[in-house]
C-alpha cells in the first residue's frame, strides 16, 4: 500500500512518460531493459543439521540418527570450504538418512499405538466376560 500522491502510484505499467505517454511499438520511445541474472547454483546447499539433531536425539532407529548428523556436519564443513558440490552430496545423503529415520519411527509409533489399542480393547472385552460369567455359589 502506497500513500496519496506517491511516485510509484503514477507510473504506467507499458510504455514510458516524459510528459506524454507512448504507447507500445510507436516511434519515439526508447526503452531500458533491466536484466537480472539468477543463479540457482549460488545457493548455498542445506545441510539438514536441525532436522539430524532431532532424529539423533529422539529417533535413531538402527543409527540412521547418527549417520545422519554425521554427515549434515560433513555438509556444513563443506559448506565452510567453500566446496559446494560435496555438501550437496553430504546433505542429500543426511536428507535422505533422515527421512528413513523419520519413516521408520512413525510406522514404529503406529504399531505401537494399534497394539495397544487392540490390547486396551481385549482386555475390556475379557474384563466385561469374566464380570457377567461369574456367579457366586452361595448358600444361604
Amino acid at each position: 500500500m502506497n500513500p496519496i500522491g506517491h511516485p510509484a502510484d503514477a507510473v504506467p505499467l507499458q510504455g514510458r512518460y516524459d510528459g506524454q505517454f507512448v504507447q507500445p511499438g510507436q516511434p519515439g520511445g526508447s526503452t531500458v531493459v533491466q536484466y537480472t541474472t539468477v543463479n540457482m547454483t549460488t545457493e548455498p546447499p542445506k545441510d539438514h543439521i536441525i532436522w539430524s539433531l532431532c532424529c539423533f536425539l529422539y529417533s535413531n532407529p538402527f543409527c540412521l540418527g547418527l549417520a545422519a548428523l554425521i554427515f549434515s556436519i560433513k555438509a556444513r564443513d563443506r559448506k565452510v570450504v567453500g566446496d559446494l558440490e560435496g555438501a550437496r552430496h553430504y546433505g542429500s545423503t543426511a536428507r535422505c538418512l533422515n527421512i528413513w529415520a523419520t519413516v521408520l519411527v512413525s510406522i514404529a509409533i503406529s504399531i505401537c499405538i494399534i497394539i495397544l489399542i487392540v490390547s486396551a480393547v481385549q482386555a475390556n472385552q475379557m474384563y466385561s466376560h469374566y464380570n457377567t460369567n461369574y456367579h457366586y455359589n452361595y448358600r444361604g
